[in-house]
């Protein structure tokens, strides 16, 4: 028999991860009480929220910091990415052409350019997002160029039959076909945005009142203060998992009444 919790699906989307998540912190919490394990070793749960309740308010601030890096980053690399994409579909040439760079930025760790990118940007807010953009950037282009070239070739046919235009084919077919790619390239996206922005800045290494969340994470190891550490990296994974499930409510919002991969 079905209960009407279980025949809810999006009961189930919030409820079965939040079981999961308490018992993990419920056994997480035992073992560390049992074993009395050292606060500065790995602190309890119950540690961890006391010091996500007493330094809440420098987390939060700092996460501000993070976060406006983060959507600066985010949205340059989304204009970029974008931009490149069309670019690359153009012609094959320009594609065989560039794209190979475009990987190199992929593969090229922010940590060995970052320190680079500090000296050569004077600007320090520029300079982080600068390098958090660059580990974003890929996953745009890559999914809307997939998205761009991955056209029913009957209906690029029909459209040819008809008379369309370049700009009719592009508006009309490959944009619309493309949207999944890159609703699905906005996801990994975020994330990496988030990642670049926290990298960054432990890279740079920038302190005081607009200091970020990695900041705070530094200054919490050398003060072995694990309980404030282990909140702020609390802080960034929620804010990773909320970035997430933004971008996958825009895609639902955007392509369910009319495409299957988020139809109903």
């Amino acid at each position: 028999m079905h209960t009407p919790l279980l025949q809810n699906p999006t009961a189930v989307k919030i409820a079965a991860p939040a079981l999961v998540g308490l018992l993990l912190l419920s056994l997480w919490q035992l073992l560390c009480t049992a074993w009395e394990v050292p606060v500065y070793l790995v602190p309890k749960p119950t540690d961890v929220a006391g010091a996500l309740w007493s330094d809440g308010p420098d987390l939060l601030r700092a996460l501000g910091t993070t976060l406006k890096i983060t959507f600066l980053a985010f949205a340059v690399a989304v204009l970029l990415g974008v931009c490149a994409a069309f670019l690359f579909v153009q012609s094959r040439v320009i594609e065989t052409s560039l794209f190979p760079y475009a990987i190199l930025l992929q593969v090229t760790p922010v940590v060995a350019i970052a320190p680079l990118i500090i000296i050569w940007v004077k600007n320090s807010t520029a300079a982080l997002v600068l390098c958090a953009t660059l580990v974003a950037l890929f996953p745009i282009i890559s999914n809307t160029v997939l998205g761009l070239r991955s056209v029913n070739p009957g209906l690029l046919n029909l459209f040819r039959l008809n008379g369309a235009s370049r700009w009719q084919t592009l508006v009309r077919l490959r944009i619309p076909s493309a949207l999944p790619y890159f609703f699905g390239g906005l996801r990994i996206s975020s994330g990496l945005a988030l990642i670049g922005a926290v990298v960054a800045e432990f890279v740079a290494g920038t302190g005081g009142t607009g200091a970020g969340l990695a900041y705070e994470i530094m200054q919490a190891g050398f003060q072995l203060n694990i309980p404030r550490l282990f909140a702020a990296l609390v802080l960034i994974s929620l804010t990773g998992v909320l970035l997430f499930t933004s971008m996958a409510w825009l895609a639902r919002r955007s392509l369910a009444h009319w495409h299957e991969s988020e139809a109903a």
